[in-house]
């Protein structure tokens, strides 16, 4: 429902998503002012807009993460190759990804830097200095930060050379403790995407072949973008003992004995961002969950020339800018309303609000959901208790939209032929039966292109029969192609 050509030709600059979803997305975070590409190949630039997202991320699992007893830190950029060769599945698991560091100034160093691709070993490092004791477990650490993996194919939030993200580490002198905060972390995870982005996510345990490089088990939230593919959205590493082993991270225990420490690591990164725009974008451009929204209500004065119209319009600035609502006032007189209307729809906005002359004596506003367009008339009385409810209702219409998607995209396999079918034709995931055994697991990626993104902890019986080999099936499992 276009407001006229110049409105029209503003939303001609998204492609749309059934046309070529990839090119829909990157017109969607540049046309919305999210991100620039930077000079150097993977690497991009987080404008204002974008990192307003990425700050009400962070306040929000902040939150979380202290109110479960962690602390933050703060780890150093740079490792030492010693440390990283310490632990080899790790190294393995990482060398392909890291970028180093050879020289300082003009000189050759004389052992190289590894630009963090992630910090278990400069954290491992410390630990091993600090913990001595009992008493001095558990740590709880976590760090906020950038890390740079030399990855072959970017896109910005999705994969790039260097992204920001959230690493907690911590230690447990048991390993009943380790497994409890593994678990605990995920489901922190869960409720974060569910109750602040509006995302549903599937949770489970990751293969081995899937797993961590250097855990003993990875726990995964996966999300289904809108064009059928999957994106890990976070994870939550049990790390055993193998790191404390290797660095040497022991205590002093109650009954006199020197024991290993076990350990965990989780997190999630700017890749949340890009899933927000794949789950819940449309046509016309974001489509923002209020909770991280930079912006939830821009009001749009109407005849902004008209006498009291802007100081009625910066009246209920003030009074929603108190009640603690983000707030922007659209203030230029150099656009149209419908030429705002549309940017700010374009940004994502959750609720626009128009004010005009005849709405300032009839006492009352126009509330314009983005999730849906639904246009109400609000008394300016009670306005900011309003436009919470709203706020909530909107939140709450994205999720269950995200919801109904995933649920349409889910399809149940139960051969080959089926399986194929589902992925190719109906994409989204697919639920059938595995055997366990990584050579089934590697001929499915070789054939289709999918991988298990987890053995869900929801298991379904879909039969006794592996999808692949026709064996003794052992687990049902999400399979999907993914980003």
């Amino acid at each position: 429902m276009f407001m006229g050509k110049k409105q029209q030709e503003f939303v001609t600059h998204i492609t749309p998503r059934e046309e070529d979803f990839s090119q829909w997305y990157t017109d969607v975070i540049l046309k919305a002012n999210l991100v620039d590409y930077a000079p150097v190949r993977g690497c991009m630039v987080i404008k204002p807009y974008g990192y307003g997202i990425w700050e009400n991320i962070q306040k929000e699992l902040d939150r979380r993460f202290k109110e479960t007893g962690h602390e933050n830190a703060y780890f150093p950029l740079l490792i030492p190759e010693s440390l990283l060769k310490k632990e080899v599945e790790h190294v393995e698991g990482f060398a392909p990804e890291v970028a180093w560091v050879t020289h300082g100034g003009n000189e050759e160093l004389g052992e190289r830097l590894v630009v963090r691709p992630t910090s278990e070993t400069i954290i491992c490092a410390m630990y091993s200095k600090w913990v001595q004791s009992y008493r001095d477990l558990p740590l709880l650490y976590n760090q906020w930060c950038n890390v740079v993996r030399w990855e072959k194919t970017t896109r910005p939030f999705l994969r790039t050379a260097e992204f920001l993200w959230q690493e907690g580490h911590t230690a447990h002198a048991t390993e009943e403790e380790a497994q409890e905060e593994t678990m605990r972390m995920l489901e922190v995870y869960r409720e974060f995407a569910q109750n602040v982005l509006a995302i549903p996510m599937v949770t489970g345990q990751k293969t081995e072949k899937e797993k961590f490089a250097g855990a003993l088990r990875t726990y995964t939230m996966e999300a289904l973008m809108q064009d059928g593919k999957a994106l890990q959205a976070g994870t939550s590493h049990n790390l055993g003992q193998h790191f404390a082993k290797v660095f040497d991270i022991q205590y002093l225990d109650k009954d006199g004995q020197l024991k290993y420490v076990y350990q965990t690591s989780w997190g999630v990164s700017t890749r949340l961002i890009g899933g927000i725009i794949m789950v819940h974008g449309d046509e016309r451009g974001l489509v923002l969950p209020p909770k991280v929204a930079p912006i939830q209500v821009v009001i749009v004065p109407i005849a902004i020339h008209k006498e009291g119209v802007l100081d009625k319009a910066g009246e209920l600035y003030q009074r929603l800018k108190g009640a603690g609502i983000r707030v922007h006032l659209d203030d230029r007189d150099t656009q149209s309303p419908g030429w705002k209307f549309n940017e700010w729809e374009l940004k994502g906005v959750p609720i626009r609000l128009e004010i005009g002359p005849k709405d300032i004596e009839n006492n009352q506003v126009v509330l314009v959901r983005r999730d849906n367009f639904e246009k109400t008339f609000v008394p300016m009385d009670n306005l900011a208790e309003t436009v919470k409810d709203m706020l909530d209702q909107v939140h709450n219409g994205m999720y269950q939209k995200a919801l109904a998607m995933r649920d349409k995209h889910t399809h149940v396999a139960y051969n080959m032929e089926e399986f194929v079918d589902a992925l190719e034709n109906k994409k989204g995931f697919v639920k059938a039966m595995w055997c366990g055994n990584r050579e089934c697991e590697d001929k499915v990626k070789e054939d289709t292109g999918a991988t298990i993104r987890c053995i869900p902890f929801q298991q379904e019986n879909l039969g006794d029969k592996c999808i692949c080999c026709g064996g003794e099936a052992k687990h049902m499992v999400y399979f999907a192609k993914a980003y």
